[in-house]
């Protein structure tokens, strides 16, 4: 009697696990199919957010772009090349502690003025007085221009000076075709100078 009792228990047990499996199993599936289509439509959502988003940014950034173009037009591109010449210059000043620094644009719009290099004042002021800093006293003459034998010429400033030997340069050498250093050595440099050329040369490499 006992055994026939357990049986049952037994059978009724088995009852009941299958009719769960049963019953939970398709809630489940249905519950897991309804969670996938649900992260399916959000990730296509945030998708398209994303998309709408990037493309939006895509053209702002192309409007802004576009409108700094037409504001600064391809001159800037001048500006910019001008502007550098008077940092190169006053960079080499101040690398060799010359005191001819401040006057890096001073030195460029002579340069200009009278349509020589840029470096070529600041690269015979090296070779000459090692950028001003062995001069006569007071005589802002940082080039050896003017000398003879009652002495070297003198400036009342460095502006002076930057402007006398740039037109010098011109008027006196370029314009009777001493049109490169080695040109400008020969009337320039003592005569017995072999190297004066290939110092200026190389200072003004290093202004490049």
């Amino acid at each position: 009697m006992i055994k026939e009792i357990i049986q049952e228990s037994f059978f009724i047990k088995r009852l009941v696990l299958i009719a769960v499996f049963f019953t939970m199993t398709p809630i489940t599936l249905f519950a897991s199919v309804l969670s996938l289509v649900s992260i399916t439509n959000t990730n296509t959502s945030n998708n398209n957010l994303v998309s709408s988003l990037t493309t939006k940014e895509d053209v702002l950034g192309v409007q802004v772009f576009s409108s700094n173009q037409s504001d600064f037009p391809s001159v800037s591109a001048t500006i910019i090349a001008d502007d550098a010449r008077p940092e190169i210059i006053k960079n080499f000043l101040a690398s060799n502690n010359s005191p001819l620094e401040p006057y890096a644009k001073v030195i460029v719009d002579a340069a200009d003025k009278y349509n020589l290099d840029y470096r070529l004042i600041t690269a015979i002021a090296q070779k000459e007085s090692g950028l001003c800093r062995v001069i006569p006293v007071d005589s802002y003459n940082c080039w050896g221009w003017g000398i003879h034998s009652a002495g070297t010429l003198g400036f009342d400033n460095f502006e002076e000076g930057i402007e006398t030997v740039s037109k010098g340069l011109r008027e006196n050498y370029l314009d009777k075709g001493f049109s490169t250093v080695e040109q400008i050595m020969q009337k320039y440099a003592h005569p017995d100078s072999i190297t004066w050329a290939e110092g200026v040369d190389y200072y003004m490499e290093q202004m490049e």
